[in-house]
């Protein structure tokens, strides 16, 4: 598939922006219709009416809103204001995707239908319109992304604000919806004016601007770049040791690149170098180190965003395994969802875009099928509870009891952290497969029958953090990602506080402390595959910390990246410390290292 074309991207950027305004508007009105942000609510409301507000203000309170200053018993609602716009959008923006691949099944029939069926459909299942059959059935196919039993879920736009955002939606060309990239810029472009708005403030970045302003889509020849010269060298250096012979016939690059190519998967930015006895190997090496299966590969991204490099790494192993084992496509496709790709992300909706980019892809290759549970969590979650109300949540069970104390200590101030939170460094090795064992004891706490809103809400937000937690205590062959960021002097406390205690070196900006954070991550032997500004490869405040990794760590390559030349434009290669180095002249840097054991 194609990228988007900078006509469609624009006009993307236009409807995203046009969508926000509408959707957190009309938002607004079906919340405080249901008298959600009041003391108490209307006497006009019926019993079911009641029961859906006690829900979305526990779920207001879980998502960082709290009571009035002013009115005592009012709730400030403008998180839940930014869920419900997000959802309502995307609910239909996501059926659009669905509809437009074919992929949009009726959950009774198991067949796709097609917008027409949506219309036929929608007297006999009670719905107002097709595209509100539409929008259900992608929930249904989605449940990862869009939880059955959200409350958020059971709200209706009013009929003024849901229309402007139908035609929206519909106004948007198909190959928007067929493009490669377009969900990695839709997130981008929803945050447009937020983004904007924080910058004009100027005031200190706390986690209500971070998703806005750390946001950056990854342009395709970067994610590619990273990806070909860490998955792409090794898969090389397999099929060099496999037939000697491949290292010292080949005439040139080219030539290489299509001798170790799999079907949909060209490798086609994988650099090679002479060594100095004629013979040709990876520019990056070989990662000898690494398992020697793909099966057992296990490849990160701690700020996936909308999936860009999960969905590109999806594919490289799909392909790989598929050649390695021989499996039919749709094994692979499961087998790599299941046991090799893992994502986290500091934004809840953007988790979402992530997860939805992933079975989009995997359907795209294989079909609508059942997926495995995804490996992709939410790093940014917070309780927003008090303690002693969180570890109600465990009854008598001292297991979950202390998981979850543990829990509400590590995840306190994960909205302004996000994957920087280290639960091996605040719990030691010993503890960190607890919080495995949590999963089945708060899915059991779930499954208890409770009228209790707020309960259920905390058991929600538990249940994402245990998931959290265990990858974020996992040690990984590849961690591949665009950093975040944000110097020290635009950082809240919180977040410089932390910066400063626990990846001191690296304090100056976020990008660098996250460089560590990526390489705590790796397991012995493993490598960390970075895009970051480059900066801190010649300032002075980095002076220790550029002095740390060359002393603790194997530099692979480091390549200027940018969009003149797409890694390839009057670039030479040449050796250079402990690895070859590809030079070039422009803005950003690529960095591929290997942690020592």
């Amino acid at each position: 598939m194609s990228s988007l074309p900078t006509t469609l991207r624009r006009q993307l950027e236009n409807t995203a922006i046009q969508a926000r305004r509408i959707a957190k508007g009309g938002a607004r009105k079906a919340l405080e219709a249901l008298a959600v942000q009041e003391s108490d609510s209307y006497q006009h409301m019926n019993e079911a009416q009641r029961d859906l507000r006690r829900k979305l203000r526990a779920q207001a309170k879980q998502l960082g809103d709290s009571e009035s200053q002013t009115r005592r018993g009012a709730y400030e609602i403008e998180h839940l204001v930014e869920k419900l716009a997000y959802d309502q959008w995307h609910r239909l923006l996501f059926a659009r995707f669905l509809l437009e691949n074919d992929l949009l099944i009726s959950p009774e029939h198991r067949v796709s239908v097609s917008l027409d069926d949506c219309e036929e459909l929608a007297p006999s299942l009670g719905f107002r319109d097709a595209w509100s059959v539409a929008a259900s059935f992608a929930a249904k196919e989605l449940p990862q992304i869009f939880r059955s039993d959200d409350p958020a879920g059971a709200v209706e736009l009013p009929v003024e604000d849901r229309n402007p955002l139908i035609q929206l939606v519909t106004s948007l060309p198909v190959e928007v919806f067929t493009a490669s990239d377009s969900l990695g810029w839709c997130y981008q472009f929803w945050q447009t004016e937020r983004k904007d708005e924080v910058n004009a403030a100027g005031h200190e970045i706390g986690a209500a601007e971070l998703p806005a302003v750390t946001q950056l889509f990854t342009e395709d020849y970067m994610v590619d770049f990273l990806l070909d010269n860490t998955l792409g060298a090794w898969h090389a250096g397999k099929a060099f040791k496999a037939n000697p012979m491949m290292a010292t016939a080949a005439q040139s690059e080219e030539d290489l690149r299509k001798a170790v190519a799999l079907p949909g998967c060209p490798w086609a930015y994988l650099r090679f170098i002479r060594a100095e006895d004629g013979k040709w190997l990876p520019a990056a090496g070989i990662f000898g180190n690494w398992p020697t299966t793909t099966k057992d590969i296990t490849c990160l991204d701690p700020c996936m965003g909308s999936g860009h490099f999960v969905v590109a790494m999806f594919e490289r192993l799909v392909a790989m395994r598929v050649a390695e084992e021989t499996l039919d496509e749709s094994v692979a496709v499961a087998a790599v969802i299941r046991d090799n790709l893992f994502g986290l992300e500091i934004d809840p909706r953007c988790t979402q875009i992530g997860a939805f980019n992933l079975a989009l892809a995997a359907w795209r290759r294989v079909g609508h099928c059942l997926l495995p549970t995804m490996n992709l969590a939410c790093s940014g979650l917070a309780p927003n509870a008090k303690r002693e109300d969180w570890l109600k949540l465990a009854s008598d069970n001292e297991r979950l009891r202390n998981g979850m104390d543990r829990l509400y200590r590590l995840f306190r101030d994960a909205p302004v952290l996000g994957s920087l939170v280290n639960p091996r460094a605040a719990e030691g090795d010993l503890l960190v497969a607890a919080f495995h064992e949590l999963q089945p004891l708060l899915e059991r706490a779930l499954a208890q029958e409770t009228k209790d809103a707020a309960t259920h809400e905390m058991g929600v937000t538990a249940h994402g953090l245990a998931k959290a937690a265990e990858i974020l205590s996992g040690q990984f062959t590849l961690v591949a990602t665009n950093v975040p960021y944000l110097a020290r002097g635009g950082q809240n406390k919180v977040l410089s506080d932390y910066c400063e205690s626990s990846h001191s070196v690296a304090q100056a900006d976020l990008a660098t402390c996250f460089v560590q954070r990526c390489l705590g991550l790796c397991a012995d032997d493993a490598t960390a595959s970075l895009v970051t500004p480059q900066n801190w490869l010649a300032q002075d405040r980095y002076a220790e910390f550029r002095k740390e990794l060359l002393r603790d760590e194997t530099w692979r390559i480091a390549v200027q990246l940018g969009p003149a030349n797409h890694c390839d434009c009057d670039n030479t290669l040449r050796r250079n410390g402990s690895g070859p180095v590809l030079a070039g002249r422009l803005w950003r840097i690529g960095r591929i290292r290997s942690r020592k054991a």
